[in-house]
């Protein structure tokens, strides 16, 4: 994910992703969504990374705390609004913007809600929130990894590839996130 990330730094409108988005790069909003959501969800990626161990959790919970700060507010504030922003111009028509503006949507509203448990020292709802939260932060890899998979297996159409992924990427992720939250969160 880095190294994709890196692909577009220096700034760069003729790159990879971008090269299929021309007809949105004239539009400057769309340029600050797009680096501001590259740049602050691979914050997101590897700060979430570290926060499911149990170790740093317990052994150095001011490095938890402060690594889940950053979490929270590349979300919160960067990688979330400017997924919105992107979501609405995603390619596939209707059913992918859906898709992808139901993800930035979720991705927040789960991210808040993990923000408000721990204010409230509720640290179960706090996990659960973050397991949610964490599982559409893993789209972005879930996404480029079936996009792989149904490309070389069906050879399907570019559009139609996206279409499928825009909801593969993250809603498979969600089931397993309830998944692991059902059976080894304690009630």
């Amino acid at each position: 994910m880095l190294q994709i990330t890196l692909q577009y730094f220096p700034i760069n409108f003729d790159v990879a992703f971008l090269r299929i988005k021309q007809q949105y790069i004239h539009l400057t909003h769309y340029k600050i969504a797009f680096y501001i959501h590259v740049t602050f969800s691979i914050f997101s990626l590897f700060a979430g990374f570290t926060q499911f161990s149990k170790k740093i959790r317990t052994k150095l919970p001011k490095i938890h705390k402060s690594i889940g700060w950053i979490y929270l507010v590349s979300v919160l504030i960067f990688a979330a609004p400017s997924g919105l922003i992107l979501g609405y111009y995603a390619n596939g028509g209707f059913w992918s913007q859906l898709a992808f503006c139901i993800l930035a949507i979720g991705w927040f509203w789960f991210s808040l809600q993990a923000f408000l448990s721990i204010k409230q020292k509720n640290y179960r709802k706090h996990q659960i929130f973050m397991i949610r939260s964490f599982a559409l932060t893993l789209s972005a890899i879930t996404l480029r990894s079936w996009k792989y998979i149904i490309v070389l297996a069906f050879q399907p159409r570019p559009m139609d590839v996206y279409q499928i992924v825009a909801w593969l990427g993250w809603v498979l992720n969600l089931l397993v996130a309830e998944i692991i939250i059902l059976k080894h969160i304690k009630k």
